[in-house]
């Protein structure tokens, strides 16, 4: 009698042990992950993209999610702080707790190196400041004979060297030749000349030939000039790279034909 007791107590501690067994798994998968993980639930993420970081932190930390600084430029035109990009995009589903990953506008512009424009074009300057997130400034013609070409280049009336560290986003002013120069001298006179030789002596001078126009029947020898303007008056000046043109005696001669 004592041994069919036994057993059955032995019975009834297993039935118990196994009770218990049971519930624990069904509260450990059924009850507890569910409350920890809210599973079966998720987070539609909102659009932060464009906001402020204190609003958009405040407002991910309501909806129970966070954000990571991943990146972080600086655009001139944009307020500091202000979201970029964000990763998930707006209206993705995910689990609580997620993190947002975004990239932010810098408040202060970092330093980069000035880049060389000088003796270029206006034309390539605008390109090569373009790539560097640099804006063109005022441009100011001083005389040079460079037509054209870049002098030289300030900042914030400043000049700046190429390789000089200037903020990003800086609007750089530039000098441009005007192809004048500002050498003034006494106005040369070459009526008389062979046309050959006056263009010699104004192009050696630093001036250049304008329009050449041929006189029929002039008592001159052909090839003569007869009239230049500007006019060779007393105390008449020209400044370096203008124009002279000539009326030289005799008919245009015909290309190929001495």
């Amino acid at each position: 009698m004592f041994k069919t007791n036994s057993f059955v107590d032995v019975l009834k501690h297993l039935a118990i042990m196994a009770v218990i067994v049971v519930a624990l798994v069904f509260g450990f998968f059924y009850v507890y992950l569910p409350s920890t993980t809210n599973h079966g639930e998720s987070i539609s993420v909102p659009k932060i993209e464009g906001m402020q970081l204190a609003d958009a932190e405040q407002l991910l930390e309501d909806q129970n999610l966070r954000f990571y600084i991943n990146d972080s430029t600086y655009k001139p035109d944009l307020k500091p702080f202000q979201i970029l990009t964000q990763d998930p995009a707006p209206g993705a589903k995910v689990k609580e707790n997620r993190k947002i990953y975004i990239s932010v506008n810098m408040k202060n512009p970092p330093m980069i190196k000035m880049p060389k424009l000088i003796d270029g074009s206006v034309k390539n300057a605008e390109l090569i400041l373009k790539s560097y997130d640099l804006k063109k400034g005022q441009l100011t013609y001083v005389p040079d004979l460079q037509q054209g070409a870049i002098l030289k280049q300030f900042v914030k009336g400043k000049e700046v060297k190429p390789g000089d560290l200037i903020p990003k986003g800086s609007v750089i002013d530039l000098h441009v030749g005007d192809g004048l120069g500002n050498s003034e001298f006494e106005m040369p006179t070459v009526v008389g000349m062979p046309v050959d030789e006056a263009s010699v002596m104004l192009v050696g001078q630093g001036l250049q030939i304008g329009n050449i126009i041929y006189v029929p029947g002039s008592e001159e020898p052909d090839g003569t000039v007869v009239k230049q303007r500007p006019f060779a008056e007393i105390g008449a000046t020209i400044r370096v790279g203008e124009l002279v043109d000539l009326w030289v005696a005799g008919t245009e001669p015909i290309q190929g034909i001495e």
